[in-house]
């Protein structure tokens, strides 16, 4: 499982401010880059995209990450949520490197290169990777105590 380096939580936690402020374009621009993919469309509730509630939840995670990335024990119970979600609707390990392609180039162009710089966006990727391990490993367990059961 990855980790994100000490220096890539302090570029994250620094950057909180700013997606506290931006958090609902930059998810807006994401859904936009990540739903140029018909597939990976057909996977979300449309009507959570429309009334805007997709985008506004997972600025609110976002930002809730990025305050707590040294501290993930406070983020137990939306993990949950997210891994339940998740299950539900078929995410699997292949889907998220879309999501971060989506996001980190989101990610820049609503902040601009000068807040989101290259060394920026590699602690976002950092932290996005070791989140993302964490989903991954987590849903790989749902999924075989769903079959289980």
């Amino acid at each position: 499982m990855r980790t994100a380096s000490a220096h890539a939580m302090e570029i994250v936690k620094a950057t909180a401010p700013a997606l506290e402020k931006h958090g609902l374009a930059i998810t807006t621009a994401m859904y936009a880059r990540l739903f140029r993919n018909a597939e990976i469309e057909a996977m979300f509730d449309r009507a959570a995209q429309a009334n805007g509630e997709q985008p506004k939840r997972l600025a609110a995670a976002i930002l809730a990450y990025a305050k707590n990335i040294d501290k993930l024990q406070n983020l137990g119970p939306a993990v949950s949520r997210m891994v339940a979600r998740h299950v539900e609707t078929g995410v699997k390990p292949e889907h998220y490197p879309h999501v971060a392609n989506a996001l980190l180039p989101a990610i820049r162009d609503v902040l601009g290169e000068a807040v989101a710089t290259d060394e920026v966006l590699a602690a976002w990727g950092e932290a996005y990777w070791m989140l993302a391990d964490i989903l991954i490993a987590a849903e790989a367990q749902a999924y075989e105590d769903a079959e289980a059961a």
